[in-house]
């Protein structure tokens, strides 16, 4: 697949890219942002997608939160993508923050006029993944996931539903029980409709008692996160991965927020924890 380069960068030995590629799951012009380490340059290597949560685009984790040296560290290629298609011209697509631009929320929209473009669970799940098998020295048997809020929220969705497909999934204060908080219902009810059956297959907590998944899973959530209670309710998602028998560790960072801050203190641990997973 061919893509348009949009900046590159040395970094830590390896690459840092920032690309433009046309999605047939989107319809649009979808950027991402590439970091493949210098290990890439002998073969395949594995790869960890990361995805950002509400407002982001491919850039926020890039610049932000200090990766790179733990990717080319322990060998492993990390794909960021932007957070939703993006100028549309949608009714209501710039209106809100936590809808519609930067607020794809990693769902297949049901309605419209949202369900033309806004299938950013296909995206993320298939059409991503083989765009980046084919364009670079990419492991496809070696995948995993993670993500931040939003995104977390999506990293846990896309491993409970494909197993088969990722070997590792891990989170920064994800959304994990979008079907009772603010951000997941009003999104839900935009792009999925008021059935909320159709929520159920998107919502990390009730895919616990679906999932063939049975891997470690990593959590770090802030004790001083503003979201914390309101929007996030990691305690849901403690206790249903108990009783599914997921092997969990939610990790609850004394003092830390929302930020990038928050992130960029743990992502060594995060990466390492994908590391080895996919190397085994």
């Amino acid at each position: 697949m061919s893509f348009e380069l949009v900046e590159e960068k040395r970094c830590f030995g390896g690459m840092q890219l920032r690309l433009k590629h046309a999605s047939a799951t989107t319809g649009t012009l979808m950027r991402v942002a590439v970091y493949v380490p210098p290990q890439a340059q002998k073969g395949p290597v594995p790869v960890l997608y990361y995805l950002s949560g509400l407002t982001c685009t491919e850039e926020n984790f890039t610049f932000k939160a200090g990766a790179q040296r733990y990717a080319a560290e322990h060998g492993i290629m990390i794909v960021a993508p932007d957070t939703s298609p993006r100028d549309l011209a949608l009714p209501g697509e710039d209106a809100a923050y936590d809808f519609g631009s930067g607020a794809g929320f990693y769902v297949d929209a049901l309605r419209e006029p949202w369900s033309s473009h806004y299938r950013m669970y296909t995206y993320v799940t298939q059409e991503l993944p083989s765009f980046i098998e084919t364009s670079f020295p990419a492991d496809r048997d070696r995948r995993g996931v993670f993500g931040h809020s939003m995104g977390g929220h999506g990293a846990l969705v896309c491993a409970f539903r494909n197993p088969d497909r990722y070997r590792s999934v891990s989170a920064f204060a994800p959304i994990c029980a979008p079907t009772k908080s603010p951000w997941g219902r009003k999104a839900f009810e935009g792009y999925l409709g008021s059935d909320t059956a159709a929520w159920a297959s998107y919502d990390a907590t009730l895919l616990t008692k679906q999932t063939t998944w049975r891997r470690p899973v990593l959590v770090d959530q802030g004790t001083a996160d503003e979201f914390l209670e309101r929007e996030l309710m990691p305690s849901e998602l403690e206790q249903a991965c108990r009783s599914a028998g997921i092997p969990l560790e939610l990790r609850m960072q004394e003092g830390y927020d929302h930020s990038y801050y928050f992130i960029a203190s743990f992502v060594g641990d995060h990466i390492a924890f994908h590391a080895k997973a996919l190397k085994a």
